[in-house]
């Protein structure tokens, strides 16, 4: 297992979200893990072609058949070894939606499915392939874990945590070839269900997961510029929720969720769900794709159209400060 240093940081970084799976799934395998990866062909997109080369009886492909994938990865599960699942996110939740129901949900088959390019790390793919209302429709299911780790090394943390219990779990992987380093101190440390404090400050409490975090953290730099301080919670866990950590926001003017979702169902869903039974509360913005799909592009486009680049969303939440 690789150590937390600054040229891990960067290491990891560079490898981009679906390289460090790739890396992840080979240090558990040369850590004595002993597990399965199931790949609906994607192996290679996957990284995991160390592992694959290496560790050949520990690898299964079932094509692009992504329903099989749960299936099989399931009936594997059930032999008492656990599994790694990987397809992209948006086939990965939706076209296995049954699957993950009866067999994760409902058996607790011990499987970790990484969705990979979730949100719109894939946007080149166009619509098919975003991945923008999977939390909502999994962390539904009961007994399904749902994790959102924003950087490499929360990426690479999340999957061996994941992998040291035996709940069924979906890991949503955002962000593309390059990873922004977003848990840069040392002294960070990942727990299930626990969310973690990037910076503080009194007039703004902001809520984010994923790689869009990167944008946040630009956003509460602007900001500042403006006089107003941001508290940032990397809420890397979307359930177990940590209504705990939520609830510290109630002394600031605003809350804030941003996520690279839906706004239906989603981080700021789970976030309102907990305000919900406060009597007293400050002001909920909730920024992410406002019920649609945008067409595809790059990137940064796409987070432009869906005024949610770092200048959008500090002059979104001065607005409403204002208001």
């Amino acid at each position: 297992m690789l150590t937390l240093s600054k040229k891990n940081l960067k290491f990891l970084s560079h490898m981009g979200a679906e390289g460090v799976l790739g890396q992840t799934v080979y240090d558990m395998a040369g850590d004595g893990y002993d597990f399965f990866a199931v790949s609906a062909d994607l192996g290679v997109a996957s990284g995991f072609s160390r592992f694959m080369k290496e560790y050949p009886e520990h690898y299964v492909n079932v094509g692009i058949a992504e329903q099989n994938l749960i299936s099989v990865a399931a009936g594997m599960a059930n032999e008492n070894l656990p599994v790694i699942a990987t397809s992209w996110g948006a086939f990965a939740s939706y076209r296995c939606a049954d699957q993950i129901r009866v067999l994760l949900g409902l058996m607790g088959s011990n499987v970790k499915i990484i969705g990979m390019g979730s949100g719109m790390a894939i946007s080149r793919f166009g619509g098919s392939h975003y991945g923008i209302g999977d939390i909502a429709l999994l962390r539904a299911i009961p007994g399904l874990t749902v994790i959102a780790p924003s950087d490499g090394i929360e990426i690479y943390y999340s999957i061996y945590e994941a992998m040291r219990t035996k709940n069924p779990t979906y890991i949503r992987l955002t962000g593309g070839e390059r990873l922004p380093i977003i848990n840069s101190d040392l002294q960070y440390h990942f727990e299930i269900g626990k969310a973690n404090i990037l910076s503080e400050g009194e007039d703004v409490f902001l809520i984010a997961c994923g790689s869009l975090l990167d944008e946040c953290i630009k956003a509460g730099e602007l900001l500042k510029d403006r006089g107003i301080t941001t508290t940032i919670l990397n809420m890397h866990t979307i359930k177990p929720f940590d209504t705990e950590s939520v609830l510290k926001g109630l002394n600031h003017k605003l809350i804030v969720t941003v996520e690279e979702h839906n706004v239906i169902g989603g981080l700021g869903a789970a976030v309102a769900e907990t305000l919900a039974g406060v009597s007293e509360r400050p002001k909920h913005l909730l920024l992410g794709m406002n019920d649609f799909v945008p067409k595809a592009g790059d990137y940064q486009y796409l987070l432009k159209v869906c005024q949610l680049s770092a200048y959008q969303i500090a002059d979104r939440i001065d607005e409403a400060l204002r208001k």
